[in-house]
């Protein structure tokens, strides 16, 4: 015969405050890695294409550029500047608040450095007077779910440090194909969308000039990826609407 024997409420109080104090530690140790480590990130909109594609999920490098207070949740005001700094190099893929609210986030390219003279002539990139090296490459074909098409010119550019990468010239008649020189000014950065013509960056005064302490982090590696074609809850479709061949791909 069996007997029931009570738990001994000290050992439930015990246990209830064991889980509470793992809970505690794992919420910790989370914040500590989003605030010093990597922050992850989803792109909304389509200005860095062909770079990063919407639907796209990063892990943001918090300690690339050292700290902020945009570098912890809500940015409050703990102090001015950064500690343990390391400069943006030109042509990293960076996150940011937007200097006209420090509120919302923003992810564009670094093409010029404090100092830097940037100019846009029929529609190609000029640093210090110079023009970046392109190259025309194959277009791109999009079609969409009434079968109509449209072709998207491409480019490769590659800056003077040799960063390669892609951008799309939607229109060889954009309001930005050609603008005045920027001149950037010390302690700013001006960075742009690798989707020329669909991008408000730099180039735009709701943007403009950015702040080094504005930095948040840099894009490293995309770990997900969604053609956005299946809702949460429509599990079934996970697999056919994820971009496999996306994941993992680095920055």
């Amino acid at each position: 015969m069996s007997v029931d024997v009570d738990e001994d409420p000290s050992e439930k109080y015990g246990s209830l405050i064991e889980n509470l104090k793992t809970i505690g530690y794992a919420l910790i140790i989370a914040l500590l890695i989003r605030i010093f480590l990597f922050q992850p990130f989803n792109i909304p909109s389509g200005s860095m294409e062909p770079t990063l594609l919407v639907g796209d999920y990063l892990f943001v490098s918090k300690y690339e550029y050292g700290l902020s207070k945009h570098s912890f949740p809500l940015s409050p005001p703990l102090f001015e500047g950064r500690v343990f700094a390391s400069k943006p190099e030109r042509g990293d893929i960076s996150v940011f608040k937007l200097p006209t609210d420090n509120r919302t986030d923003y992810i564009k390219r670094v093409v010029g450095l404090p100092g830097d003279r940037i100019q846009m002539i029929e529609g190609a990139l000029y640093i210090n007077g110079q023009p970046v090296q392109r190259e025309r490459i194959e277009d791109l074909v999009e079609v969409d779910n009434l079968g109509n098409r449209r072709r998207i010119v491409q480019y490769r550019e590659t800056l003077d440090n040799g960063v390669s990468y892609i951008t799309h010239d939607l229109s060889d008649r954009s309001s930005k194909d050609n603008t005045e020189v920027f001149v950037v000014p010390e302690g700013r950065y001006f960075l742009m969308g690798d989707n020329r013509d669909n991008s408000t960056d730099s180039r735009f005064k709701q943007v403009g000039y950015v702040p080094f302490e504005n930095f948040v982090g840099k894009a490293e590696v995309i770990f997900f990826s969604t053609d956005g074609s299946s809702g949460w809850m429509k599990f079934w479709r996970w697999g056919q609407a994820t971009r496999w061949s996306r994941i993992f791909d680095s920055l």
